[in-house]
C-alpha cells in the first residue's frame, strides 16, 4: 500500500486498553449489584455473617477499578470525582461499614456505566477517505503505458487518466483538455474545464475523456494526501473533553477531605471521617450529569441527529461560534433553473422542452436541473435521438425532427436577448447554459444553487439558543458567496476556500471560543475534525465527512441543527442544575455526619435517596424545553404542504411578469402586448385566487398555531398589495382591449405595476417559504 494509502496506526495497547474497558465497566455494575442483593437475602433470612461478607467483596471489587480509574486521572494531572468514591470504599473496609461500601460500590458502578454510554465516541478512522484513494497509477514513458504504485510516480511523468477515474497525482494537464469534476475539494458541484498547462490536484474526479498530466509534486506532498493528513493531525490534536463532573470535583473534593479530616481532628473517631467521605461520594456527579447528557442524546437521535458523544453533546450546548460550509449545508447543494429567457417568438414553454428532452439521457448536474424543472411544469419530454454529449461542452440530439444543442457557447449570440441573459447571469452569479434549435441561438437557461428555503429560520434559531458568530466557509467564488452571505446576514464570509484553509478558519475561531463546524463534503472533513463540534450532513455527504464528525444529520433538514443546539443547551442546564442540588445535599448531610448525627450506613441510604432525586431531575431532560417551537397540528401541516406545493407552480409566473416588463420596455409592439395578457393571466387565473384560498384556509390555521394574529398580517399586506397591482394591471388591459391608445403614460405606468409585482412576489415567496412552509417538516 502507498504512503498515501496507509492506514492510521494504533497500537496494540491502545486497543487492548479500550477493549478492557468496554468490559469492565457493565461487568462491575452487573457484579456489584448482584452481591448487593446477596447480601440484603443473606440478612434477611439470618445467614449469620455472609451479608458482611458478600457486601464486604462488593466494595472490595469496586476497589481495584476505582483505584485504576483514580490512578489514569492523577496521570492527566486530574484528580476527578472517582478519588472520593475510592476513599470512601476504603474506608468502608477499615471500619467494617460494609452495607456502606457495596452501596457505594453500586452507585461508582451505575455511574460509570452511565458515564460510559454518554461519553463514547465512534472511532475517527478514515476509512472513506482510503478508500476513495487511488493506489496506482497509469504512467506512460513514450508509447509504454504501465501500472505502477502512486508512490513510486515521480515528478516529470506523465499520467494518463481515463474517464471516471480519480486523479492521483497533482500536476498540469499534459494533453487536454480535461473535464474535472472538483466537488470532493472545493464542495462545488459543477464541472469545470481544464485546458493544455492548466493546474489539477489529486482527489478530484475525471468526469470527461481520457488525458494526461504530468506529474508536479510527489504523491505523499499531493493534495488528496494533505487531506488524510488533515484530518489524522486534527483528529489526533483534539484535547479530550473536560466531564461537568471533573469541572465541579475540582472543588468539590478538597472541601470534602478537609471536612473529613477536621471531622476525625475533632471527634478522634476515623468512623466519623468515613461518614463523612460515604455521604460525600459524589454520586450526584457520577449519575446526575451522565443521565442527563445521556437523555439528551436518546432525544436529539429521535429526531435524526445521532451524537456520537457526551462530551460532543455538552461542547454543543456551550458553543458560541458556528461555522458553515455553503454549498449542500446552506444552499441546497444542487442548481435549478431560475429564468429562461427567449429569442422573439420563441415562447420559454416551448425552448424548455426542447432543452429537457435533449438532455434526458446526460449525467450532468446542469442537465438534470433542466429536466427536473421542465417535468415540475408538466412538459411532456419525448425521448431524443441521435444523442452526442461533448464533455464539459454539452449535448446534441435530434428531438421531434429538429436538432437541438444544449450547453456551452463561444462567443455568446450578440442579440439584445442574449446580451440581456449574459448580464443578468453575471449579476445573480448563476450558471448560463444556451439552447440551440437547427444551429440557430433561441433561449438561455439561467441555474443557481438557491439557498435553503429553513436556512433563514434556522439561523435566527441559533442565534436564540446562543450562537453569537456565524461564519461561511467556502470553496465558490466571492460573488455568489458574499450573496448568500448578506441573505442569511452571516458576520462573515470567506470564499474560495480550500481544505487547509477551512482547518486554519476554524482553529482560529477556536482560539475565542467553543465552535461548531457544519459541512457534508469530503473537503469538509479534516475542518469537522479539527472543530470542537463537528456536525455532518449525513443524510447527501460524503461518509468521510460524517466519519470524521461527533455529530451526523441523518435527514437533510438544516434546521435539525437548531433543535440539536437547544436540547444540549436544555441537558446540559439539567446536568448542571441536577448536580449541584445534589451537591447541596450531600454538603448538608456532610454536616449532620461531621457533628455524629448521621452514621455511615445510614449516610449511604440518604445518599441513595439524594442519588433518586437527583437521576429524576436528571430524567427532565428526555422532554421538556423550547425545542423547535410550537407543535404545528396535522390539518395545519397538511395546509401548508398543499399551499407549498402550489408555490412551486405559481413560481412560474415570475418570468412572465419580468418577461412582460422587458418586452414592453422595448416599446408597445405586438409581442409586448401578448406578453401582458400571459402575464395578466397567470396572475388573475391562478396567483390570487390562491393567496385568497390562503387568506380563507391557512392564515386562520397559523394564526392559532403561531398564538396571534400579528405573526401572519405583513403577509397579508403583501397580498393585498399584490392585488392592487394586479387590478391595476388589468384595468390598463382592459383598456387597451377597448381600444385605447398604449400611449408613454400608460406604458410607464404599467412598467412600475409590473417591475412592482416582480420584486413583491420575489420577496413574498421568500418570506412565505422561510416563514410558513418549513413549518410544514417539524
Amino acid at each position: 500500500m502507498s504512503a498515501l494509502a496507509s492506514p492510521p496506526r494504533r497500537s496494540g495497547g491502545r486497543h487492548r486498553v479500550a477493549g478492557l474497558r468496554r468490559w469492565t465497566e457493565p461487568a462491575l455494575l452487573v457484579v456489584t449489584v448482584t452481591l448487593l442483593a446477596a447480601g440484603g437475602v443473606a440478612w434477611a433470612v439470618g445467614a449469620g455473617r455472609w451479608d458482611d461478607v458478600l457486601w464486604a467483596a462488593a466494595t472490595v471489587i469496586a476497589v481495584v477499578p476505582s483505584a485504576g480509574w483514580v490512578v489514569a486521572s492523577l496521570l492527566r494531572r486530574r484528580a476527578g470525582v472517582d478519588l472520593i468514591a475510592l476513599l470512601a470504599l476504603l474506608g468502608t473496609l477499615l471500619v467494617g461499614e460494609y452495607l456502606a461500601g457495596a452501596l457505594i460500590a453500586v452507585m461508582l458502578a451505575t455511574g460509570r456505566a452511565l458515564d460510559a454510554a454518554a461519553q463514547r465516541r465512534a472511532t475517527r478512522d478514515l476509512r472513506a477517505l482510503l478508500e476513495r484513494a487511488p493506489r496506482t497509477a497509469r504512467r506512460r514513458a513514450g508509447n509504454v503505458v504501465s501500472e505502477v504504485g502512486v508512490d513510486e510516480v515521480d515528478v516529470g511523468d506523465l499520467v494518463l487518466v481515463g474517464p471516471g477515474e480519480v486523479l492521483p497525482v497533482d500536476g498540469t494537464v499534459a494533453v487536454g483538455p480535461a473535464v474535472l469534476d472538483e466537488s470532493a475539494l472545493t464542495g462545488e458541484p459543477e464541472l469545470v474545464e481544464r485546458a493544455t498547462g492548466d493546474a489539477v490536484r489529486s482527489g478530484t474526479l475525471n468526469a470527461g475523456g481520457a488525458f494526461e498530466v504530468r506529474c508536479t509534486v510527489p504523491a505523499a506532498q499531493s493534495t488528496y494526501a494533505g487531506i488524510v493528513a488533515l484530518v489524522r493531525q486534527a483528529g489526533a490534536e483534539n484535547a479530550p473533553v473536560i466531564r461537568l463532573a471533573d469541572r465541579f470535583a475540582a472543588w468539590f473534593l478538597p472541601l470534602s477531605l478537609a471536612v473529613a479530616g477536621l471531622a476525625w481532628l475533632v471527634s478522634g473517631s476515623p468512623t466519623r471521617a468515613v461518614a463523612v467521605l460515604v455521604v460525600a461520594t459524589p454520586c450526584p456527579l457520577l449519575l446526575a450529569a451522565p443521565v442527563a447528557i445521556v437523555s439528551g442524546l436518546s432525544r436529539v437521535s429521535r429526531l435524526g441527529v445521532v451524537v456520537r458523544s457526551g462530551g460532543a453533546l455538552e461542547n454543543l450546548g456551550s458553543a458560541r461560534t458556528m461555522v458553515l460550509d455553503k454549498t449542500g449545508t446552506l444552499t441546497a447543494g444542487r442548481p435549478a433553473v431560475t429564468e429562461v429567457l427567449t429569442a422573439p417568438g420563441w415562447p420559454a414553454p416551448d425552448v424548455l422542452r426542447l432543452a429537457a428532452a435533449a438532455d434526458q439521457l446526460s449525467p450532468h448536474v446542469l442537465a438534470e436541473a433542466v429536466v427536473a424543472e421542465a417535468r415540475a411544469r408538466g412538459l411532456p419530454l419525448p425521448l431524443p435521438r441521435n444523442v452526442r454529449e461533448e464533455p464539459g461542452r454539452g449535448v446534441e440530439a435530434t428531438v421531434d425532427g429538429r436538432h437541438v444543442r444544449v450547453g456551452k457557447r463561444d462567443p455568446a449570440p450578440d442579440d439584445s436577448w442574449a446580451r440581456t441573459a449574459v448580464s443578468r447571469a453575471g449579476l445573480d452569479g448563476c450558471a448560463l447554459v444556451w439552447v440551440e434549435i437547427d444551429d440557430t441561438p433561441v433561449g438561455a437557461i439561467l441555474l443557481k444553487d438557491p439557498v435553503r428555503a429553513d436556512a433563514g429560520r434556522t439561523l435566527r434559531r441559533l442565534r436564540s439558543a446562543g450562537i453569537h458568530r456565524l461564519v461561511m466557509l467556502t470553496g465558490d467564488r466571492p460573488e455568489p458567496a458574499r450573496e448568500v452571505g448578506a441573505v442569511l446576514g452571516l458576520d462573515e464570509v470567506c470564499a474560495q476556500q480550500t481544505p487547509a484553509s477551512k482547518v486554519a478558519a476554524v482553529r482560529a475561531e477556536q482560539e475565542q471560543g467553543v465552535t461548531v463546524m457544519v459541512g457534508d463534503g469530503l473537503n469538509d472533513a479534516p475542518a469537522l475534525a479539527a472543530a470542537t463540534v463537528g456536525v455532518a450532513m449525513g443524510a447527501r455527504g460524503s461518509t468521510a465527512s460524517s466519519e470524521a464528525a461527533d455529530v451526523v444529520l441523518t435527514t437533510d433538514r438544516l434546521d435539525r441543527i437548531a433543535d440539536a443546539m437547544e436540547i444540549a443547551r436544555y441537558a446540559r442546564r439539567i446536568a448542571v442544575q441536577s448536580a449541584v442540588a445534589g451537591m447541596g445535599l450531600s454538603l448538608a448531610a456532610m454536616a449532620l455526619a461531621a457533628v455524629g448525627l448521621l452514621p455511615p450506613t445510614f449516610g449511604a441510604l440518604l445518599q441513595e435517596a439524594i442519588d433518586v432525586a437527583v437521576i429524576l431531575n436528571a430524567l427532565r431532560a428526555l422532554r421538556g424545553g423550547q425545542v423547535g417551537g410550537r407543535p404545528v397540528q396535522p390539518s395545519t401541516q397538511t395546509l401548508l404542504r398543499r399551499f407549498g406545493a402550489e408555490h412551486d407552480h405559481l413560481r412560474q409566473a415570475l418570468p412572465l411578469v419580468r418577461t412582460a416588463a422587458d418586452a414592453l420596455a422595448a416599446g408597445p409592439t405586438p409581442r409586448a402586448v401578448a406578453a401582458l395578457h400571459r402575464a395578466r393571466t397567470a396572475l388573475v387565473e391562478r396567483l390570487v385566487p390562491h393567496e385568497e384560498a390562503e387568506e380563507a384556509e391557512l392564515y386562520p390555521a397559523l394564526t392559532r398555531t403561531l398564538g396571534s394574529g400579528e405573526a401572519v398580517a405583513p403577509m397579508s399586506r403583501a397580498h393585498a398589495e399584490i392585488g392592487r397591482l394586479t387590478r391595476r394591471l388589468q384595468a390598463h388591459l382592459d383598456a387597451v382591449d377597448a381600444g385605447a391608445e398604449l400611449d408613454l403614460e400608460r406604458q410607464q405606468d404599467l412598467l412600475a405595476c409590473l417591475y412592482g409585482l416582480h420584486a413583491l412576489l420575489q420577496l413574498h415567496y421568500l418570506q412565505e417559504e422561510e416563514s410558513y412552509f418549513a413549518l410544514a417538516a417539524e
